[in-house]
């Protein structure tokens, strides 16, 4: 019982009844009901169940599962957050085209509206300057 409680466990074992039945080469049916060693399994469960409340867990594969449930909710929570930032992102880029796609238009309109009067005149064309040529 100790050493299963110190999480030396055999291969293919784990720290629970049927192991230790196993280690002791008693049947398993001995820990249950009215049988000799009922008080042996109470014992074991009472310990285990103790060192589970401390946090320690004997059984490395339950110790692993442990870790990877907690690495699990981790990347659960990071992929909510990566959609959530996604969907807001889509939002804004369905805005920003949408405010892009109506200043066109304005600007479109303001270009016809300009073209239609004699009040607005067209500034001339920029002449083209040459870098590098001293006068």
């Amino acid at each position: 019982m100790d050493r299963l409680l110190r999480g030396e466990i055999q291969p293919g074992g784990t720290c629970d009844i049927k192991t230790l039945a196993r280690e002791a080469a008693v049947d398993r049916t001995a820990f249950y009901g009215t049988r000799l060693y009922v008080h042996l399994r109470e014992e074991f469960e009472r310990r285990l169940q103790n060192l589970q409340e401390a946090g320690h867990i004997p059984d490395p594969r339950e110790a692993q599962i442990e870790r990877l449930r907690a690495e699990i909710t981790k990347l659960k929570e990071r992929l909510a957050k990566s959609e959530q930032a996604i969907d807001e992102l889509a939002d804004f880029r369905t805005q920003a085209l949408s405010r892009l796609a109506a200043q066109h238009e304005e600007i479109a309109r303001l270009r016809e509206s300009a073209a239609g009067t004699s009040r607005v005149s067209r500034l001339p064309a920029p002449r083209a300057t040459v870098i590098g040529t001293c006068s």
